[in-house]
């Protein structure tokens, strides 16, 4: 677990230690961080930062598990309070995430999210329970189970970034579905290599 900033300044270094912990403190979990900061100590000390630029792995945050994360803020307006400087107004993130296929299905069949997974064996296989996710390469399998038949049904899907969000559309089917996303956070791009699930967007963060 490792943070490190540009080390120009006492008040550079304190605010990066300040966001290290903050950040630590909205995540369940945190492998490795690596924190950058943009600027001078005399930009800090007029209330200003250029940006500040994150490297994150094996991090879980609110129940979803992310393999790797690089994201970059824009500029950053900070307070000055006497021991430890903060950042004093909403910001914005854009950058990237990668979430392995496996650890996305533990975190759709765990309670927090189970609700997202059932929902989405509702609305594409027109099932209650989602039985399991696989990305196999480029492609989604989804499996539900049919309930009183001991059987289960399985769909290939693919997925692109639409509207700010991500849409799962199937494969031999004109169907689709849009994601529901939280309004501070817009898709850009989405898509599925390797077993992995690769985003990019822009998020808008209050501190």
């Amino acid at each position: 677990m490792t943070d490190t900033s540009d080390r120009s300044g006492p008040l550079l270094q304190l605010l990066a230690n300040g966001l290290g912990l903050w950040i630590r403190s909205q995540c369940d979990e945190v492998g490795e961080l690596n924190l950058r900061l943009n600027g001078s100590a005399l930009q800090l000390l007029r209330g200003r930062l250029v940006s500040v630029e994150l490297m994150a792995r094996r991090v879980t945050f609110q129940g979803l598990p992310i393999k790797h994360a690089q994201l970059r803020s824009g500029p950053l307006h900070v307070h000055l309070r006497p021991g430890l400087p903060q950042l004093q107004d909403a910001f914005q993130l854009n950058g990237d995430v990668t979430m392995l296929g496996t650890d996305l299905n533990r975190a759709l069949l765990s309670d927090r999210w189970r609700w997202l997974g059932d929902w989405l064996a509702a609305q594409l296989m027109g099932l209650p329970t989602l039985g399991s996710l696989t990305v196999d390469n480029d492609v989604l399998l989804l499996e539900a189970p049919v309930i009183n038949a001991g059987d289960a049904i399985r769909r290939r899907f693919r997925l692109q970034a639409a509207a700010g969000t991500v849409e799962i559309r199937h494969l031999e089917a004109e169907d689709a579905v849009q994601l529901p996303m939280d309004p501070g956070i817009q898709i850009e791009e989405a898509r599925l290599q390797g077993g992995q699930l690769h985003l990019r967007g822009i998020a808008s963060v209050s501190p």
